[in-house]
């Protein structure tokens, strides 16, 4: 990793100036799955969990609950490795392509936070929890939202 993440070997940093970010300095951000190509997750960036993202190789991006940088997995250890960073026509959403270690992106312990599905005006929890929270991050530290995953409640992906 180079000292300035924004200037990774061979590269000048111009790359993030081509990204419009809002007026908080953030960029929304989906995480896709590389094989599945499911979507993941999404999140926000700022221009320094960008140039950390490209520089090491695995996703990071900015918790607005937290005001820092947060490197997906640091809690949870499900750390997405990034094999593509893509931008939208309009430069305003970033994409990641992703390899999800452990297949669990979500901190309700399921594959995806895109685990509800509106049927007849009623979202209905569609995908497994493939894993326990209390497991992943041990009782006394689990994310709020990810208390009783089970009962429909907002849902934040910066607390995986």
């Amino acid at each position: 990793m180079s000292a300035d993440p924004e200037k990774a070997a061979g590269d000048d940093g111009a790359w993030l100036d081509a990204v419009r970010f809002d007026a908080a300095g953030l960029v929304p951000v989906i995480a896709q799955d590389a094989v599945s190509g499911r979507i993941l997750m999404f999140a926000w960036a700022d221009r320094a969990a960008l140039a950390e993202t490209r520089a090491e190789g695995h996703a990071v991006y900015y918790s607005r609950s937290r005001r820092r940088l947060w490197r997906k997995g640091e809690e949870s250890g499900h750390r997405q490795i990034v094999r593509e960073i893509r931008l939208d026509c309009d430069a305003d959403a970033v994409l990641y392509v992703v390899e999800q270690v452990g297949g669990i992106a979500c901190h309700t312990g399921r594959a995806s936070c895109f685990y509800r599905r509106l049927d007849d005006g009623v979202w209905r929890e569609v995908d497994p929890v493939l894993a326990d929270p209390e497991t992943i991050y041990g009782a006394d530290s689990v994310p709020a939202s990810a208390e009783g995953a089970a009962v429909a409640s907002p849902h934040r992906a910066e607390d995986s």
